[in-house]
């Protein structure tokens, strides 16, 4: 089952694509660009539609989605946990 995509295997953050991700889920991910999979464990419960972190981003980093520069961490995110406006601003303003 695949559990989450992303576009290219330097995105740093994933869209989760079904329902039930729970903490301590061991997710598999389809990256669309190579067709190759990755996996990743979930640190939090994760809703669908909603990114998981897929490595370490530290305050000021930018956040990588669909090859694309989609905003900037406002708080440590580790790897497997919830990436969301929480985590995670724009850059236009």
């Amino acid at each position: 089952m695949i559990h989450f995509v992303l576009h290219d295997r330097q995105d740093s953050v994933a869209v989760v694509v079904v329902e039930g991700v729970k903490a301590g889920m061991k997710l598999k991910g389809w990256i669309m660009d190579e067709d190759k999979m990755t996996s990743v464990t979930a640190k939090q419960d994760i809703p669908i539609g909603h990114k998981v972190a897929l490595r370490k981003m530290a305050v000021g980093d930018t956040v990588m989605k669909y090859g694309i520069d989609m905003g900037k961490v406002v708080k440590a995110i580790s790897a497997g946990e919830h990436a969301h406006v929480h985590n995670i601003k724009t850059k236009r303003w």
